[in-house]
């Protein structure tokens, strides 16, 4: 089970991610839903503060130590700038990125990196049996999806991610399943 972190203050300025801390409301939706996450065998949490706040304020255990998660989409010298500050200076460089996921002209990780990156991970967790609950970024999501689905990198930006919502993936013998429109259960 894959949970999309809390919303940031990055988000609400569209700005490339800078690791920056959860936004206020971020912190009540989290908080409200504490406790209603299910047990897993292993959590897994990725290292930026935005996912290691909400996986604190879902309550997630944080003994036996987390694991840690793949972490989001390395954007280069884009990072921490916001997505206007950006398409005024590299606006075919925005386009190229947007269009073409091997486009790492940031300095960064391209988008097909992030998706082999992810498909990886999953593999791994694959390996082992028991339930994993990560808490992973939004990007992170999107490339597991369309790892899993076996898609082209194309359809990343295909795929919405809304803050503090569960993405379930099963399988077995190598074949990802995608549930969708689950409610998270309880306990």
């Amino acid at each position: 089970m894959l949970i999309s972190p809390a919303a940031g203050l990055a988000q609400r300025e569209v700005r490339f991610d800078d690791d920056g801390p959860l936004g206020e409301a971020g912190v009540r939706r989290a908080r409200a839903t504490a406790g209603t996450w299910p047990a897993a065998d292993r959590i897994v949490i990725s290292p930026s503060v935005r996912c290691r706040r909400t996986a604190e304020e879902l309550g997630l255990p944080a003994d036996p130590a987390p694991e840690p998660g793949p972490p989001g989409c390395a954007m280069g010298r884009w990072r921490g700038r916001t997505l206007a500050e950006v398409a005024g200076a590299e606006a075919e460089a925005v386009s190229a990125w947007l269009s073409d996921p091997g486009f790492a002209g940031h300095g960064g990780e391209s988008l097909r990196e992030l998706c082999v990156r992810t498909e990886a991970w999953l593999a791994g967790l694959a390996a082992t049996s028991g339930r994993v609950l990560a808490v992973v970024e939004v990007d992170v999501v999107r490339a597991a999806v369309v790892a899993a689905l076996g898609v082209p990198a194309e359809t990343f930006w295909r795929l919405d991610v809304p803050p503090l919502t569960v993405t379930e993936l099963s399988g077995r013998g190598g074949r990802w399943n995608l549930g969708l429109g689950r409610a998270p259960r309880l306990g």
